[in-house]
């Protein structure tokens, strides 16, 4: 089990690959109409420059199917078709450039409208996302297993996915989320003793930027803490861009992506004498812009202690009465007035050689 992402089947997706042990890749989804070129255009480009690596878009009507030729003109990522119950919309969204789509074969409309989705991405080579949640489960299976379970939804996911097997085709991605982080974890560590396909990860519905992205970092430690998970999305009711920062801060805390800088700040205590929290925010949005970066940066309030504390640090600002520490492992190399620090460790980061 904790080696199961090396050995998944590998899917490109345009120019990215995800599954059999490649790095794990960033999505997000726009909430732009689709069919607004310059408008989805521009939400794409914002999310390309915070880190996303896949964005999906909705291809709800013909106009935002047609749509995906336009935009990819503009971008640089992969962009995958979100589908729901219209088949011809994968159709028309794969014949405009799609690198992939995303449907639930169990409601596209029949086995015969299927056969005609699985023929167009067969002779591109487009994947195919096959999504099922916890809300989509077929009476039947609910009743099966006496309400919503982890068993139902693996049981739905692997029944739609034969399906397309059916139509002789395996490239396939699989997605099975629930807003109940418990019964998602199982569901995942489920499915991934059964089969080999790809896996898109992510807790759905999670919620607000603080209660989803406490939700995602604990569902989704759990899941890709066990060697589970190919490509990942933090679903946030916020800015997609939210999704991103929130995607890149779980990867790099599990030591799944190594780049960009890891901030470490103390919570405060009656010792300090700075306005802690004000700075930690100034120096969490200051390294966004280094992420080609792999070192620790602390935030500390106190100079007394703050130092010594944060020495596995590379580099570090403490906040004293009156005055302001710069230092690097630990040890202090300037002292300074404390509206100097956030410029001092600007420089610091500037001038950093690897």
């Amino acid at each position: 089990m904790a080696f199961h992402r090396d050995n998944t089947k590998v899917v490109h997706i345009g120019e990215a690959v995800i599954g059999g042990g490649n790095p794990i890749l960033i999505q997000s989804m726009t909430n732009t109409d689709t069919a607004d070129v310059s408008a989805t255009v521009a939400q794409i480009l914002r999310l390309e420059e915070a880190g996303c690596q896949i964005v999906r878009c909705t291809a709800n009507t013909e106009a935002a199917a047609k749509a995906f030729g336009e935009i990819k003109k503009h971008i640089h990522i992969p962009i995958v078709a979100d589908i729901h119950f219209d088949y011809k919309m994968a159709i028309i969204a794969m014949e405009s450039g799609a690198d992939k789509i995303r449907i639930n074969p169990g409601n596209i409309g029949g086995e015969e409208n299927l056969k005609k989705v699985v023929a167009v991405a067969k002779e591109k080579g487009i994947p195919i996302r096959v999504g099922v949640n916890s809300g989509s489960l077929e009476k039947e299976i609910v009743a099966k297993h006496g309400g919503v379970t982890a068993q139902g939804i693996v049981e739905s996911a692997l029944d739609k996915v034969a399906m397309i097997e059916a139509c002789d085709y395996d490239n396939i991605v699989i997605s099975i989320k629930s807003s109940d982080v418990v019964m998602c974890v199982k569901a995942h560590e489920l499915i991934a003793s059964k089969t080999r396909y790809p896996l898109h990860v992510g807790i759905t519905e999670a919620g607000t930027l603080y209660r989803g992205n406490i939700k995602s970092a604990v569902g989704l430690g759990m899941i890709l803490g066990q060697g589970i998970g190919d490509t990942i999305r933090v679903s946030l009711t916020s800015d997609p861009v939210d999704e991103i920062v929130s995607a890149k801060t779980i990867l790099r805390t599990l030591k799944l992506r190594r780049d960009g800088i890891e901030l470490v700040s103390c919570p405060t205590c009656g010792r300090t004498k700075i306005d802690m929290i004000g700075l930690a925010q100034q120096v969490e949005k200051l390294i966004q812009e280094y992420d080609h970066l792999s070192i620790k940066v602390a935030v500390m309030g106190c100079a007394v202690n703050g130092p010594g504390e944060a020495k596995e640090a590379e580099l570090g600002i403490a906040g004293g009465v009156g005055e302001g520490l710069l230092f690097k492992k630990g040890q202090i190399i300037r002292k300074m007035p404390q509206e100097e620090l956030l410029l001092a460790l600007k420089q610091e980061l500037d001038n950093w050689e690897e």
